[in-house]
């Protein structure tokens, strides 16, 4: 798999996220305080001290990319995962994305930005669901990424369907995530709504793809 481009996006990210963070550090006094955690009211509820608060993202960011670089090295099923480069490569971008976005939030409410980060994250998490779930059902069998469950393992029609219906439920899922946001829910409402679809998507997925394991008579028992 070429992680080239993957990777010279990850180090334009983080290396954004040091240059912020550095402005940052020089412009802050020396006993500000950087959120790290947020309530569901978008308000933070649990900072860091300034080199910290300013590294910890970035930080999360770099390790983020030395796990996604290694996987492929360790994946038993490597030809598979290679034929999911697409789905692989746009899953990293997105978290990638994410995370750098987070850290300039940070920044941005430790210097004095009013903002409402529960929003702006359930919008971000909406689109980042859009995107898995359009790549989803283009992962192939592998033991690393997608949906693993013991019938999808052991099963390739379960794997193709589970991962076709997992893509049709996130992107379901993205619109209504993206839609509470840019109409302003309630904070807690949002958090609901969140926790409810990261419950139920898994839990329906997991039966799912029981459901066609048992009726594929190619299907492994071991």
């Amino acid at each position: 798999m070429n992680l080239r481009p993957m990777i010279l996006v990850s180090a334009a990210v983080i290396s954004l996220m040091l240059l912020v963070s550095t402005w940052a550090y020089v412009t802050l006094p020396a006993d500000a305080q950087v959120p790290i955690h947020w309530g569901v009211d978008g308000q933070p509820d649990d900072f860091a001290d300034k080199p910290l608060g300013l590294l910890l993202l970035p930080g999360i960011a770099l390790l983020v990319t030395l796990l996604l670089a290694v996987i492929p090295r360790v994946e038993p099923r490597r030809a598979n995962l290679e034929r999911s480069s697409k789905a692989y490569g746009a899953t990293w971008i997105g978290v990638m994305l994410l995370l750098g976005g987070l850290h300039l939030l940070a920044v941005a409410v430790t210097m004095g930005a009013t903002l409402d980060v529960t929003r702006i994250l359930m919008g971000g998490t909406g689109i980042l669901f859009a995107v898995i779930g359009n790549y989803l059902p283009k992962v192939r069998p592998n033991y690393l990424m997608g949906i693993r469950t013991p019938w999808t393992l052991t099963s390739d029609l379960a794997w193709d369907r589970t991962h076709r219906m997992g893509g049709r439920l996130f992107v379901a899922a993205g619109p209504i995530l993206l839609g509470a946001a840019i109409v302003g829910l309630p904070g807690a409402w949002m958090a609901g709504l969140l926790i409810g679809l990261v419950v139920v998507m898994p839990v329906a997925l997991f039966a799912y793809s029981y459901a066609v394991w048992r009726d594929d008579p190619d299907r492994r028992t071991t």
